[in-house]
């Protein structure tokens, strides 16, 4: 049977106030802390929701709270599923 086809998606979090709150700290420390934050927040989305070694994150998005993450289709809609989740949209490459 063949394995599922990966493709990178982007998934958007709902409001987050700590993710606010970090956010305005403008100094490299805040900036640092923020980074942190949101790596750890958004791994452990994903290993609530998938499957280990399913999936390969592939970096976070601290200017809008999301992150970019190879999985299949079936593991989007999981994701969509998630009340922490706005929005989930696959990567459209342009030519």
């Amino acid at each position: 049977m063949a394995k599922p086809q990966q493709e990178v998606y982007f998934v958007f979090m709902n409001f987050d106030p700590v993710y606010e709150r970090l956010r305005a700290d403008r100094t490299k420390q805040g900036s640092a802390t923020l980074d942190a934050y949101l790596s750890q927040k958004h791994d452990k989305l994903l290993a609530k929701l998938l499957q280990p070694d399913t999936y390969w994150k592939k970096s976070s998005l601290a200017i809008v709270d999301g992150f970019a993450v190879e999985i299949t289709d079936a593991q989007a809609s999981v994701l969509r599923s998630a009340k922490e989740v706005r929005v989930v949209e696959k990567n459209q490459e342009l030519d």
